[in-house]
This record gives C-alpha cells, structure tokens and sequence, in this order.
C-alpha cells in the first residue's frame, strides 16, 4: 500500500496538516461548553389547572380528564401522566425526542383551547403550561432570608428584584422562585358579626368584587389641550379594603374591618420553605441549552455578589449549593485519569521498543486524536462532559495501536539494515493495509450506536462518535505521521546496548519462547483448541444469562434527596411541626454543607442535603443510613431518603429509586386490587422501601343539601353551594394590578372557622327573601374518608409503586420478582401492570443492548468480509471474542459488580481491541501465502511469532490505558469503574486466548474450505494461496 509514501517524503506538507489538526483542535477545545453529562432535551410539557376548593375526585373528572382527552390526540406523546389534588390538577406530558419542544407547546395550547368548553365555568383563568426539560437540573441554588424584614416584603423583594436581576445573567434562561406565592390580600369574614349585622358572605363577595374595579375611564378634548382621565376606582391595598364600606346600618357606614380581618398574604399560604431550618426563598437558576455550566455559575456568583451589596439591612443573600461544583470534580477526575493514562501508555511503548526516539514517534499519534476529536466535538455541538472524556480517555489505550504497528514493524526494517527512509517505505508498504483492516473495523464495534433510539441512544451518541473519531484519526496519524517521523528521527542504533534495553530485551526473548514452545503444543493439538473454543462460547452465553445485571450504577455526588409522608389525616400546621423536627435532624448530619426543605402539602414534604467535597468524608450511602435511623424516629412521619440518579433519564421525580404502576379503566376495581399488591410486593425479601402513592383515607366531610327543607326556607341549592366555596374554597373575589404584579383578593372565613366541622352549621345565607338561615338548618354534615389525590396515567386511574433494592440484589433479579409478584397475584387481564422510570428503561435496555452486541458483531464481520474479500477469515478474526466476554463478566461477578451500560460499553470496547490482535496474526499469515509461496501452517505459525511483540505492546497500552478507570477514583468514579474493570478484565484473558485459538482456527477453517474446494474440483489439489487469496 503506497498511500504512505506522499506523507513520508513530503515531510514539511505531513508537519503543517498534523499542526493545523492540533492547532484548531486546541482552539476547538476552549471553546467547547462545560457539562456533567450530554445535552439532552427531553420534550416535556407540563399543564396545570386550579379551581380552588375543588376535591381531588371532582378535580380529575371535570378538569383532568377533558384535558387528557384531547392531550391523547396530539402525536408524539409517549407518557401521560396527572395527579388531581384539592384545588389544582397537574399534567405531564413527555413527547418522543425526535418532537420539537416548541412545536408540541403548541399543540398542547390548541388542545387546551379545545377542551376550553368542557372544563368547569367556575375556573379563575384558564389552564396554563410551560415547556420543562427534567434533566436540566438547576445549576445553582440560591437563598434569602431575613431576621428584620418580614416574610412577605422580603420574599416580594426576591421575586421581583433579585430574580429578575439574576435572569438577565448572560447564559441564565430561567430562574424559579419557591417560597413566596403569589402575592394575596386575605379578607377572613367573622360569620357572628356578619350575621349579627345581617349579612351573608355573598353580599360580602359582591362588594369586593364591585368596589374594586380597574376600568378605562377615557379622554376629555379640549380646545386646547387633551385630558386622560384616571378614575381610583380600584382598591390596591390591606388598609383601603379595610376600609370598604359594605352595607350601612342604621345609617351608618359597615365597613369591612368591622366584621373582617384583610391582611396582606398570599394564594396558597400552605407552603414553607426552608434553608439549614430557617424559613426562607430559594432560588433556583437554570442555564440556557448549550452554554458553559461552569461559566455560567460564575457569573451568577458574581451577580449574587454585586446584588448583596445592596440589598436592604438585615436580608442575606448567598449560595446554598453548586451544582457546578460537582461539574468541576467529575470533569477534573477525568482529566486526571486522562494525564495518568497517557503516562502510563507512554511508559509502555518505551519498556517495549526502549529508545526515547522510538517513544517518541508512538506517542506523537495521542494529541493528534485527542485535538482532533475535539474539532469533531466543536462542529457537532457536544460538549465536555463524562461521556466524551470518558471516550477520548479510554481512546488513548488502543490510539496508538495502530502507531505501535507501523513502528514496530519500521523498526523491524531498520533492523535488517535499511535505511531510515527505505525502512519507513517498505515497512509502512508491509502494514498499511492491516492498520487499515484495524481501524475500520474498531470503528465499525461503533455503528449501532449510532442507530440506537431513545434516551440511551442519545447519551451513547456522543460517546461512540468521539471515540470513532479519535480511531480514525489515529489511524491516519499512524499511516501519515508516524513513518514520516521514522524516516527522518529514528535511532540508527535500534537496540542500544544500555542496562535497560539489555534488562527489557532478555524478558521479552524469554517471553517469546515460552509463547513459541507453548504454540508449537497447540498447534499439535487444534481439535482440543477448537473444543475450549466451543465451551468458552457456550460459558459465554452461560454467564450473560447469570450474571447480575443492572441499568446505572449508584454515584456519590455529594448529597441526596428525601420526600415526607405523613398520615392521611395530618394538618398543614403538623407538617410545619414535624418539618421543624426534620430540619432539627438535618441539622447533626455530618459532613453537611447545608440542606434544604419544604412542606407544599397538608401530609407532604421534600428536602435536600448538600455534603462538603471532601476524600475523608465517608460515601452518601452510609450517611443516608444514619440519617434514616434518625429520621424513623419520628412518629407519625415518613421520609424515604434516595442518592439522585447520576445520569438523568428525564424521568419524574419518584421517592424510591425504582418504581411499577397499575392502571384500569375502573377506579374501584383498582383500589380494591392496589393494596393487595402493595402487601404482595412488601412480602418479597428482595425489595426495600416500598410504597404506594394511594392515598384514600383523607378525612372528608359530606355535605348533604336538605332540598326540600331548603326550598321550603327560600334557599336555592346553588346559593348554598357558594356559600361554602366562599368560606371555605379559598376562593378568589377579585384580582388588582400594581406596578406590574397582580394581586389575588380571597374570601374566606376567620381562622377559627376552618378548623372544626362543626362551625360549618355556623355560617348563616341570605334567603331570596333576606332572611337570614344557618346552613345547619338545610345541611346534614357526616363524616368519611375520601382520596387525597387521584392519579391517572395515559387516561386511566392509575397506582404507582415505589421501592428500592435490598443490598446485594440486582435490578433484574428485582423487577423478575416484582413481575412473578403481580402474576401470581391473579390481578384481572383489564389491568395493566408496568414498569416506569428507571425500571422500564432497564427492562427495553435488556433487549435493547443485547440487540446491539450482536450488531456490532455482524457489522465486525461484513466490514472484515469486504476487506479480505472472504467469508472465513472474519471467522478467524473473531473467533477470541468469547474469551474476552468471559474475562469480562468473570472479573464483574469476581469483584461484584453488575452488568450495567457502562460495563457493556466496556465489552462493546473489548470487541474491538480483540479483534485487532487476529487481524495481524491473520493479515500477515494472508500475505505471507500470498507472496511468499509459505503454506497456510507456515505462514500463521510465523505470522503469530511476528507480531507477538505489537500484540503484546498494544494489549499492555489498552490494559494500562484502562487501568485508571478501573479504580474510579472521584466524583463518578463508581460509574465509570465498571467499564474499567470489563476492560481490564476481557484483555487479561483474551490476550492468552487469542494468541493461541486465532491460528488454530485459521487453520481449521481453511482446511475446512480446502477440503470443500476438492470435491468441487474432483479431487484435484487447489493450492492454499488460491484459496486464501485476497485481492
């Protein structure tokens, strides 16, 4: 092959294209955006629907179901979900990835158009959506709390200074804001002196409504000049709706204050925030799509700086966590592991070849992939992250393969006397097509990547196009660079006669003659060498089924969430009292750096806590079961503790970290059949944490209307049906506008009215006639239980199960358990058990994944066919693949780890880098039939003792290249240790395999065509180098 020789004699041309490569490469790489994982944009639009007062039963079929009903004819959708609650409903909607956020936002505002006429009249505004993307975790959490300040003034303050100022932060696309609600001014009626100056609340209700009208009061024209004319008619303030007068009495002005107190509040006051357990705002910064996480977190730190210099006395301002951080420490873990495996790799080529010039010239091939990997990266919008260092870490073991080849074989020249230049051209001639058959084919291991669908395919892509990339580049680099460089700087003295060269060529001398004797056996014993390969691929086959496996593994990223359930009779103001007794607990973590939490529900919480980077600290997992032990001392409340998933699925949030859901068209079938398979699930010793989110025991009280008492007194039904929506619905009277915010006008009775059933008979109405009536005398009230939230996925009621894995037991193990559960169950065929989240990804990984192996493989094959226009010699090249899954899945089970992606990945690799082995044993032994006139014996037989040394060479450099992977040091280290150690593994095994089952096969498999061959032709002998030709 003589695309070398232009490279090799134009050595200034060769100088310029590899420095341009490196040089824009360089630049590429600075100008690359900064993130922990791949951009990944998960269409997910959510929508949601208030009407306050509303149950949870009357929420989801008056709201959530005509809404689902046309959200289901939107294309794209593949998960539906909603969750009714008193007063709101909210719906999830994720779309397929290939959808456009922006095309399914519009289509989800068209359906709620459509569904505008079925949806109750009562609405206060209309549903409202956002686009979200649930893996773009908020990079930065900030924090304000005052010890002066009120709550609501210095929460107004967060919402409509600093976060507005903080949005405007180059690379910042949004900033939310929890704590304050939307501002409110509260009017709680007293029903005694309302009745006692007989007054209902609707009369109330009518006057905040008339008496606070905002409306355009037009233009005076005059001669001269114009006049706009602006009217006060609206009330904006506490005090001026104090003031209000309401009716008059002996004629006398009843102004509001006198039966009421307005207070200045918010529309949802049953919501608490809190930051190291003092209550304040929490502000979480999102960045744009695209942008540099780390330089965008510091600009945001630098604003928060700029902003606390003059925020009012008394309000703190600052930083609760970095997600950035953790950024920082994954990124930097892997450019360490980057640095250690280039030593390493370096250290190998000059133990084997023994010249700093030789080293050298090897190794010149690592920056020329890395750079040009990052021109790729640059054009193709990836960013640094895990994935993409991963690969051009794990590129560095086996890059400069191909350069170690053509070296090698240069140097082997240079040893018979030639040249520098006559070296470099007819050694560079020798292996340029084996280098070829090497670098297309690794890459070809890549391809189905390339065609895998969904989330995995979009996290992988980056992955396998980086590190085909810097193949492909080391390729060229090795058919270009490295025989220019021999011809002009390699050591006339090959082998120097120094105590190193003397020490390293003595112990591979021996080496190679143990290999010689021991080939010699096999080779006169092919027929056992060919049954070990029938057994290692039947153990192959063994262990992939045996094996545990899983889908993530869990990573230390510095903190961990939690989610509080209290029973279904808890009150907003006890889940204020067990936050504070959480809080108190949180407070005597160690290793804290500070934590967050919150109540949003009368019976539930949520809370974070953020641990200091530190190597002493001890790992998330036995903080978590410290704190549980704290924490399950707390009677009456459960928390359910989790580490965040590392690698985000976009999938909602869950308590547990593996979740189930049953569903059917019928409710009550499915709450008689859910509790029976929670007790099944809580019976299976392979689960931990299990549970449910039904929730059907809320105290509730009926209203029963006396309809004909009532009608008998003068009262209209619907009256009385106001009557309580305005005491007790939290209902909205009115909505003013100052200064660009709206504020929310809500009626409702004095506190000590909400608390009691029994006040209820306590609230007089007004008859048609003005008569007063107590709602005891046309009401009955009962007491019972009733859902606290009504839960529907893809239309249809549904129950979903939390749990987690006991330790030890894998992910397929678990859900295997979790299915035969709910068979053995009985549950009705009308219902539809299914895996969600994390657990379904997994179950369409195991067909996925597998589906890929077998891909690769056949891909492997067709590319190797097309290079040796042959069927058998891909046989030949891949028959030491079993050996390396063994390795790989022995070395797994051995340290126990699962089979998860990232272990796959590394089998992926072993595919490869095995393969590349046989391909020199193989190309040699062709072309030394072919041009040589050697018999096929002869020819594999020296094939395998020349090119023992680049085998061993290259497999050391991929070993050691991985090496530091396999230790996993750092944040994400657990999830990158796998790959390492299926690497690490496969190669140790494979590499003693290889050396011995590819010749015996070779040699097997061309009898075998020989003997066919002849009874084709008769009987007549067919010369070996026919039959194994290649042109």
């Amino acid at each position: 092959m003589r695309f070398s020789d232009f490279f090799i004699h134009r050595a200034t041309t060769t100088t310029l294209l590899i420095s341009a490569i490196a040089g824009f490469g360089l630049l590429s790489y600075l100008s690359l955006p900064v993130s922990n994982l791949p951009e990944v944009d998960y269409p997910t639009i959510q929508v949601s629907a208030a009407l306050p007062g509303a149950n949870p039963d009357s929420m989801a079929a008056t709201v959530a179901t005509p809404l689902e009903s046309e959200f289901s004819r939107i294309p794209g959708i593949e998960n539906m979900t909603s969750s009714s609650l008193v007063g709101e409903t909210n719906i999830t909607l994720q779309f397929a990835l290939s959808r456009s956020a922006d095309a399914a936002a519009q289509d989800v505002q068209a359906a709620i158009s459509r569904a505008a006429g079925s949806l109750p009249a009562g609405m206060p505004e209309p549903p409202s959506y956002s686009k979200v993307n649930p893996a773009d975790d908020p990079i930065i959490w900030l924090e304000m709390h005052s010890q002066t300040m009120s709550f609501e003034d210095f929460s107004r303050y967060a919402t409509q200074i600093v976060s507005k100022q903080i949005s405007m932060v180059n690379g910042v696309s949004q900033v939310e804001v929890y704590g304050p609600e939307r501002p409110a001014i509260r009017v709680q009626v007293d029903p005694a002196r309302l009745a006692a100056y007989s007054l209902d609340l609707e009369q109330i209700r009518t006057a905040l409504t008339n008496n606070s009208a905002s409306l355009p009061t037009g233009t005076l024209y005059g001669k001269a000049r114009d006049y706009s004319l602006q009217a006060n008619s609206q009330l904006t303030t506490a005090d001026q709706f104090s003031d209000l007068v309401v009716a008059y009495r002996n004629e006398l002005p009843l102004r509001l204050s006198q039966i009421a107190h307005v207070l200045n509040s918010s529309s949802n006051d049953k919501r608490t925030f809190w930051i190291n357990g003092q209550r304040s705002v929490i502000l979480a910064v999102r960045k744009q799509p695209g942008a540099n996480t780390i330089e965008v977190a510091d600009r945001v730190k630098a604003a928060v700086q700029t902003l606390r210099d003059v925020l009012p006395p008394g309000v703190a301002f600052g930083k609760v966590a970095d997600n950035a951080d953790i950024v920082r420490g994954s990124i930097a873990e892997v450019n360490h592991t980057l640095v250690l495996t280039i030593v390493l790799v370096v250290l190998v080529i000059f133990a084997f070849l023994g010249t700093l010039s030789s080293t050298l010239i090897a190794s010149a091939t690592i920056p020329v992939s890395i750079f040009g990997s990052f021109i790729a990266m640059h054009l193709l919008g990836y960013t640094v992250d895990m994935f993409s260092m991963m690969a051009i870490t794990l590129s560095v073991g086996f890059v400069v393969d191909d350069a170690i080849v053509m070296l090698e074989n240069i140097v082997r020249h240079r040893e018979m006397g030639k040249s520098r230049l006559d070296a470099a051209v007819n050694g560079a001639a020798e292996v340029g097509f084996t280098i070829l058959s090497m670098t297309l084919s690794l890459v070809a291991v890549f391809l189905p990547i390339l065609f895998l669908n969904g989330v995995l395919g979009r996290l992988l892509r980056e992955f396998a196009v980086t590190i085909s990339v810097s193949i492909l580049l080391s390729g060229f680099s090795a058919l270009t660079l490295t025989p220019m460089l021999c011809s002009r700087f390699l050591s006339e003295r090959v082998h120097g006669d120094n105590w190193f060269l003397r020490r390293t060529e003595g112990i591979h001398a021996a080496l190679k003659r143990g290999y010689q004797r021991s080939l010699d056996f096999v080779l006169r014993h092919p027929r056992a060498t060919i049954v070990a390969s029938i057994v290692m691929t039947a153990t192959t086959v063994a262990l992939f089924a045996i094996v545990p496996k899983s889908f993530m593994p869990a990573v230390d990223t510095g903190g961990f969430s939690g989610s509080m359930e209290a029973s279904q009779d808890s009150s907003f103001a006890q889940m204020i009292s067990y936050g504070e007794q959480v809080n108190k607990a949180l407070a005597a973590v160690p290793w804290m750096e500070s934590n967050l939490s919150g109540v949003f529900s009368q019976n539930g919480g949520w809370l974070w806590v953020n641990l200091r980077q530190d190597r002493r600290r001890p790992n998330v997992k036995v903080i978590i079961a410290d704190l549980q032990k704290q924490l399950d001392r707390i009677p009456g409340l459960k928390v359910y503790l989790r580490q965040p998933d590392f690698v985000d699925l976009g999938q909602t949030e869950s308590r547990s970290q593996y979740s189930a859901a049953l569903r059917s068209p019928d409710a009550d079938e499915l709450y008689r059949w859910a509790p029976r398979l929670k007790s099944k699930l809580d019976s299976l010793p392979e689960l931990a944490n299990v549970s449910t989110d039904l929730q059907m025991s809320a105290p509730r009280v009926n209203v029963d209307i006396r309809r004909d008492l009532a009608m008998s007194l003068n009262v209209d039904p619907e009256k009385i049906a106001n009557t309580l929506y305005d005491a007790f619905g939290n209902r909205r009277a009115n909505t003013i506008t100052v200064a660009s915010q709206q504020y929310d006008v809500i009626l409702e009775v004095a506190q000590q009215y909400q608390r009691d059933p029994e006040t209820i008979g306590s609230i007089y109405l007004a008859s048609n006639t003005g008569s007063l009536v107590p709602l005891s005398a046309v009401t009955t009230l009962s007491q019972t239980v009733a859902p606290l939230t009504v839960n529907h996925l893809g239309q249809f009621p549904a129950v979903t199960f939390h749990f987690d894995l006991k330790p030890g037991i894998s992910l397929d193990k678990a859900t295997f358990e979790v299915r035969r559960a709910a068979t053995e169950l009985g549950i009705p065929a009308s219902m539809n058990f299914t895996f969600q989240g994390t657990a379904a990804q997994f179950q369409g990984s195991l067909k996925g994944l597998g589906l890929l192996l077998i891909i690769a493989v056949m891909v492997i094959y067709l590319v190797l066919g097309v290079l040796y226009e042959s069927f058998i010699h891909p046989i030949s090249i891949l028959s030491g693949l079993p050996a390396a899954a063994i390795g790989a899945l022995l070395t797994l089970l051995l340290v126990g780890q699962d089979l998860n992606l990232y272990s796959f990945l590394g089998i992926i690799l072993l595919i490869g880098i095995v393969k590349k082995n046989a391909i020199m044993i193989v190309d040699f032994a062709i072309d030394a039939e072919r041009n040589l006139g050697m018999t096929p014996e002869q020819a594999v037989y020296r094939g395998c003792l020349q090119r023992f040394r680049p085998i061993m060479m290259t497999t050391m450099a991929a070993l050691l290249g991985a090496a530091p992977i396999a230790l996993g040091q750092g944040i994400g280290g657990e999830a990158r240790r796998p790959l390492g150690i299926a690497v690490c593994g496969g190669l140790l095994l494979s590499q003693t395999v290889t050396l011995y089952v590819t010749p015996v096969i070779y040699l097997f498999l061309h009898r075998l065509q020989r003997g066919r061959l002849q009874k084709i032709t008769g009987g007549e002998a067919v010369p070996s180098t026919e039959s194994l030709s290649v042109s």
